[in-house]
């Protein structure tokens, strides 16, 4: 027989999409789909309402549920999804929104909070049924799909996981439906452009949207399809009988569900997050002034207030850089051996009275006569912290964290003190003269005795100094927006407010921002002192447990632990 004749061998894939006539599909067993299906719903939702106190993370993901509820901005290192679609189960099973959810341990009483559980635990138990199928598409083999399911259905950790408001069973089902979406598309390969052929892969493209929705480790099962996309367009275009016109065909509709569509998902999400989540809250210190002018409630939403800031103004201080924090200072002092043992002076994420400054000329502790002098850049001012009437001062002692940046301080008794509280103001890009605008001016407050520029290092400080963020006067002059401040609130009876209102930025400029906010946020994430961390080596050996609720003998106590089973499979994968 001539080699054109050959029939395929064993091994022979055909390029169009895989031969599944002989692989026992789920079709042919659908009782055994349905008893996985149902023995996974039963043991997640098996005393769900169990116990009747907040359970480890719920106390983060439950509150921001009732933050949507109650349409309060907050401000969280993931995307919204998964947070809005706990706020949606609590809403339409009657959750009012009004539970703290302060601590674990905390009892939720009246308030109505299984439809959270429930959610969590609907979307937990279709991980089983989606492992079953992925199996069976994979390997074509009953046997290895129903030991993956099994394996599964008994995973102690799988199932506390779904059975509490967490986002993990939500992040899960979005991974393991795109991944299921992906294999069924692979499935019908050898009918382009079909109904079914369009429905897997666009419902590939929404799941990825969903993944990356929930949390941003989603980006991993993106970078599988994108690669498994790429191979499968690889292939086509080494197809002889597939003319450049249907591959471009091919290449389009990809684009168009593997990129445009979860694009324009993920992106609606956002919108929905922001029409929502409209009312002032705890997050609006994370965000810019501009931003925080569209939140109802805020001090700056519809608001009016003085345009130039003038001395005696009473002012707030922002630093530009993205949660770069508010100029702050409280009574604590610098612990011994850090610096000069004086008052602190942070930057601090929320709104707060502590935040608050009075602009004072470097010769008077408080303002005379009715003439109004406004700030121009180039002046020289004292800064007096309002609650505690001590000056922002620096010096040539080190900073806290950064080395070879001054330490910041509170410093004088009633706004005296010395020729180290002198600080000298300027415009970016400004000249002599040029008046310092509320909001709009970017400003560098220079310290005139040793010349460093005024910074937020973005750096935590340690419980001493609350965790808040560490001020710095830096040497090295170069212009950066850690070095960068705005003025956002200002106080002056002596001067006539103008509107605010032309401030609020636009879709495009917050969806940016609020993706700056996240990436930093996720950066600057560290175990705090003493807390229970794990490391990789630990993960599948189940080297140890993790306490969900209960502190004391007589509470109802979850405890994670690992599976025996799953760890002897582990292992004889690896041997």
């Amino acid at each position: 027989m001539s080699a054109a004749g050959q029939s395929p061998g064993p091994g022979h894939r055909p390029l169009a999409g895989r031969d599944l006539s002989c692989k026992p599909g789920w079709t042919e067993q659908p009782s055994l789909l349905l008893l996985v299906t149902a023995l996974s719903f039963l043991s997640r939702f098996y005393r769900l309402a169990e116990p009747g106190h907040v359970c480890w993370d719920e106390t983060h993901f439950g509150k921001m549920g009732s933050y949507y509820i109650n349409q309060t901005f907050f401000f969280d290192v993931h995307p919204p999804l998964g947070k809005m679609l706990i706020g949606l189960a609590g809403y339409l099973t009657g959750y009012d929104g009004t539970f703290p959810f302060k601590k674990p341990g905390d009892k939720y009483e009246q308030h109505n909070y299984y439809g959270m559980r429930a959610l969590c635990a609907t979307l937990g138990s279709c991980l089983v049924p989606f492992a079953y199928l992925i199996v069976l598409e994979l390997s074509g083999s009953l046997t290895a799909a129903l030991l993956a399911a099994v394996l599964l259905l008994f995973d102690t950790g799988c199932i506390t996981i779904s059975q509490y408001i967490l986002l993990d069973p939500i992040l899960m089902f979005f991974i393991l439906g795109a991944v299921l979406s992906m294999l069924k598309f692979d499935a019908v390969k050898d009918r382009p452009f079909s109904l079914t052929w369009w429905k897997w892969l666009m419902m590939t493209g929404v799941n990825l949207s969903g993944a990356l929705g929930v949390k941003f480790v989603g980006i991993f099962v993106i970078l599988l399809v994108g690669i498994n996309t790429a191979c499968d367009l690889w292939q086509l275009l080494g197809t002889l009988n597939i003319s450049l016109v249907e591959f471009g065909k091919h290449l389009l509709a990809r684009v168009l569900c593997l990129i445009v569509l979860p694009l324009v998902f993920y992106t609606a999400l956002f919108g929905i997050h922001f029409l929502i989540l409209n009312k002032s809250g705890p997050g609006d210190g994370f965000f810019s002034s501009a931003f925080q002018s569209r939140l109802i409630g805020n001090n700056l939403h519809n608001a009016s207030m003085p345009e130039y800031i003038a001395y005696g103004s009473v002012i707030t201080v922002k630093n530009v850089r993205t949660a770069g924090g508010y100029l702050h200072s409280h009574w604590h002092l610098y612990p011994e051996g850090v610096g000069t043992r004086q008052q602190q002076v942070t930057a601090y994420l929320h709104k707060d009275n502590n935040n608050l400054w009075i602009v004072r000329k470097p010769d008077q502790t408080v303002d005379t006569g009715d003439t109004t002098q406004y700030i121009r850049h180039g002046n020289v001012f004292r800064l007096e912290h309002k609650e505690t009437s001590r000056n922002m001062h620096s010096h040539q002692h080190e900073a806290p964290l950064t080395k070879k940046h001054f330490q910041v301080t509170g410093y004088g008794i009633n706004g005296t003190g010395d020729s180290n509280d002198f600080w000298r103001i300027e415009v970016v890009g400004g000249q002599n003269g040029d008046l310092i605008k509320v909001l709009r001016s970017k400003v560098r407050l220079i310290h005139v005795a040793t010349g460093c520029v005024l910074c937020s290092s973005g750096k935590t400080l340690p419980k001493w100094g609350w965790e808040q963020v560490e001020v710095s006067c830096s040497p090295y002059l170069k212009e950066t927006p850690n070095s960068l401040w705005n003025i956002e609130d200002h106080v002056n009876a002596k001067l006539q407010n103008i509107s605010l209102e032309v401030l609020k930025p636009s879709f495009l400029e917050i969806l940016f921002e609020s993706h700056v906010v996240m990436i930093r946020g996720n950066s600057g994430l560290k175990p705090k002192d003493n807390e229970l961390t794990s490391k990789p080596w630990h993960w599948p050996v189940n080297y140890q447990g993790l306490r969900f609720s209960g502190t004391n003998e007589t509470e109802y106590r979850v405890y994670l632990l690992g599976n025996p089973e799953n760890n002897t499979s582990f292992f004889n994968v690896a041997t």
